[in-house]
């Protein structure tokens, strides 16, 4: 279902955004390993959220597509 894809998608983006927030803090208190730490994480939430995006687009674009009327 598109609306279950999208929400999928938003999680990891608001992952995403999350974890890159915490790695610009570490990364300006100094701490530059706990700073890598949470921008690998960061990747990571953003690729599920990218795949997520796809998948959420392509869902919703089958759904749109009318449907074929009696072919004979």
């Amino acid at each position: 279902m598109p609306k279950d894809a999208h929400i999928s998608a938003a999680y990891h983006h608001e992952r995403a955004a999350k974890s890159h927030r915490a790695a610009a803090e570490q990364s300006n208190q100094g701490a530059h390993a706990a700073c890598e730490e949470h921008a690998q994480t960061a990747c990571g939430h953003s690729t599920k959220a990218d795949e997520a995006s796809k998948l959420a687009h392509q869902k919703s674009v089958e759904r749109a597509k009318p449907a074929p009327v009696g072919i004979k």
